[in-house]
């Protein structure tokens, strides 16, 4: 079954609501175990919050990159979902996942990744533009990043390589190797904090994330874009 991997850094009371989300998972059997790992917490609270929700603790070099890569080499499931400690699956999720997970089982499609739709836990104008763009961007692209979650089975993760030990646009480059055809989008909703664009603001916040997507493109190394991204 899945082993899900959450990379932490300095996490606070969002990873409890995180893991919360995956209970219906485990009762019904979907969720083989839950990975935390940590990039060098300052604070503590990712190893404390892990052990209270039954998780078991990974220290890791930072990045997220390296942190995703450790826990797909020490998850023991057939498959593996890779989540953000502030993304929060929406309830219903593992009826849909189950379902997408059976077609592949029983040959009905090729072996293929999975991802949630977007949703910020704002109100408002501003949120709903930018959840509209991120649609659209894996509607023309097929690019979803890393606070959409993905759920691939082990065998094809490792066939790719598995995550590079990269700081920043692990997801993106991960994404490109799996390719459109390996890629399903699901109707369930990854619910994400929106504490980045309410600090920096949703234009200023966009325009960002678009420059560190051309930077990536443009052959810049991520660990100079990581310097812009913040």
């Amino acid at each position: 079954m899945i082993t899900v991997v959450i990379p932490t850094l300095n996490s606070d009371q969002r990873l409890v609501a995180t893991m919360s989300a995956l209970v219906p998972g485990v009762i019904n059997g979907l969720i083989k175990e839950v990975i935390v790992v940590d990039g060098g917490s300052t604070n503590g609270d990712a190893e404390i919050l892990a052990e209270d929700g039954g998780a078991r603790y990974i220290k890791s070099r930072r990045g997220r990159g390296s942190q995703l890569r450790v826990g797909a080499e020490a998850a023991k499931g057939n498959w593996l979902l890779f989540l953000h400690a502030d993304t929060v699956l929406e309830p219903g999720w593992e009826v849909e996942v189950r379902s997408f997970m059976d077609r592949i089982h029983q040959g009905q499609r090729q072996p293929s990744a999975a991802f949630f739709r977007f949703q910020l836990d704002d109100f408002g104008y501003m949120p709903r533009v930018m959840e509209f763009i991120v649609g659209l961007r894996c509607f023309l692209f097929a690019l979803p990043y890393g606070d959409q979650g993905l759920l691939v089975p082990t065998a094809l993760y490792k066939e790719l390589g598995g995550f590079k030990n990269l700081p920043l646009m692990e997801d993106v480059d991960i994404v490109r190797r799996l390719g459109r055809k390996r890629l399903v989008m699901l109707r369930s909703r990854a619910v994400t904090s929106a504490k980045r664009y309410q600090r920096d603001g949703y234009i200023l916040r966009m325009l960002r994330n678009l420059s560190c997507l051309t930077l990536y493109y443009l052959r810049v190394p991520p660990r100079y874009i990581s310097r812009i991204y913040g």
